[in-house]
């Protein structure tokens, strides 16, 4: 049985992921469908990237990723069908893929020409659900479109290095549900600069000189819970993503607050790691 998943900023109001739902049905009645997130913040490349490059790799090979960020089709954004890592990807050719394709070549990318086949205004539901409902039945990606070897890259998806390696300046590219902020600064790219150099991490006016292993790390755990006060504390790990975050130890936006909300840090806000010379 084939998979689909869904990501989009349509929300849950509107009645827009529901119609695409129902129109892969009525091509592909036993299809199975996955909401992956309906709650990408509206045109948010980086976002859109983040969240579908951590969360493809969990669904097995074959699987058809549809993802409605940014979709209207215009000189500047065609549609593009990619098969990477053995799963496949249709999407507007608007820089959503480039993060996904700097870790891992892409296998084949298709640029999408059925348009003419199709009236459409959303072309979402009537050119990503055709694409998708050929690809489920077993179908190839030449059948849909002409075979391309670029697609167009996004900003702020890749952290700044300065020439003497002394600096990495990067961006947040995604706010989670508990208010932590994520980077686009991976593990692996800091590791390669830092070279176990002291440094220092500043975000606005806030300073850290350690990167824990996980949250709790904080905590002294010699000390009696009732003595503790460590809830809302600030902390800086790679995330389960390898990604740098800053987050406040058991945030909660409603209670503590988050790293989001208190020290004021937004989507596309600098974070900036000083690496001493020596």
């Amino acid at each position: 049985m084939a998979i689909i998943t869904l990501t989009t900023d349509f929300g849950e109001k509107d009645h827009f992921a529901g119609a695409i739902k129902g129109a892969i049905y009525s091509e592909i009645p036993d299809v199975k469908i996955v909401d992956i997130s309906h709650s990408v913040s509206p045109f948010n490349i980086p976002e859109a990237a983040y969240i579908i490059q951590n969360a493809y790799s969990s669904f097995p090979k074959g699987t058809i990723h549809l993802i409605g960020i940014d979709a209207e089709i215009n000189p500047e954004n065609k549609h593009i069908a990619v098969k990477l890592d053995g799963h496949y990807f249709i999407c507007a050719n608007n820089g959503i893929m480039s993060m996904i394709c700097a870790e891992i070549a892409p296998e084949k990318i298709v640029e999408i020409n059925i348009h003419d086949k199709i009236v459409t205004s959303f072309p979402v539901l009537d050119v990503f659900v055709k694409v998708a409902s050929h690809m489920a039945r077993g179908g190839t990606l030449e059948v849909i479109g002409k075979a391309i070897t670029d697609i167009k890259p996004t900003n702020n998806i890749h952290p700044f290095v300065n020439d003497e390696k002394t600096q990495i300046i990067g961006s947040i590219i995604y706010i989670d549900n508990y208010g932590n902020v994520v980077t686009n600064i991976r593990k692996s790219f800091f590791e390669e600069i830092q070279k176990g150099r002291d440094f220092e991490i500043s975000a606005r006016n806030y300073k850290f000189k350690t990167i824990h292993k996980k949250y709790s790390d904080i905590i002294d755990f010699d000390i009696p819970e009732e003595k503790r006060h460590d809830e809302g504390r600030g902390v800086v790990v790679f995330n389960s993503s390898n990604y740098l975050e800053i987050a406040l130890y058991k945030s909660n936006t409603s209670t503590v607050g988050s790293a989001s909300t208190l020290m004021g840090l937004q989507l596309r806000d600098t974070v900036t790691i000083n690496i001493n010379k020596v």
